[in-house]
Formats: C-alpha cells, structure tokens, sequence
C-alpha cells in the first residue's frame, strides 16, 4: 500500500502537475485546453501528462486525433482512505 501511495504523491509532487490534474478533476479533457494552464511547452505538458498516466492517476483515449485525458476516481478515492487512515494513527501507541 505504502509504495502505490509514494508512486501517486510522488507524480503529483509537481506544480504544473498538479495544476493539470486539479484542471482534468473537473472533467474529462484534452490536452489542447490545458497548455493555457501551465507554463510550460506541450513536449513538457506531455511529459507530465505521462507521468500522471503511468502512476494511473489518469487515464485517456484517443477520440479522432485527440487524446481525451480523465482523473481515476478510485485513486482519489485510495488516497483520501490512506490520509484518513493516517489521521487516525495519530495520537496512539508508538
């Protein structure tokens, strides 16, 4: 458990990472509506989408010519259960 939840906060323990996946929350996307997002070159924006992708925080498909991105819920969902189930270690025994 603990090694998936270093792989997703490790992929999002970047800035223009986790400005793209806070934009991608809100709905299924591609990657042209969120170059205006970061500052960085769309070899660069690819770069990190890959990352985000290949720790499957996100996932996407080919629509026609584009990439259609999406946020995996279930892993939002895991790791809001791993912090809660962090919070609750606090204060006991060591």
């Amino acid at each position: 458990m603990e090694e998936k939840m270093a792989t997703y906060f490790k992929a999002l323990g970047d800035k223009n990472r986790l400005i793209l996946f806070e934009q991608m929350i809100k709905g299924e996307t591609c990657g042209c509506t969120l170059i205006n997002k970061v500052e960085v070159t769309q070899p660069t924006m690819t770069y990190h989408l890959n990352i985000l992708e290949e720790a499957n925080l996100i996932s996407s498909r080919k629509e026609g010519i584009w990439r259609k991105l999406d946020v995996n819920d279930k892993i939002i969902d895991d790791m809001i259960n791993y912090l809660n189930s962090l919070k609750k270690l606090k204060g006991t025994d060591k």
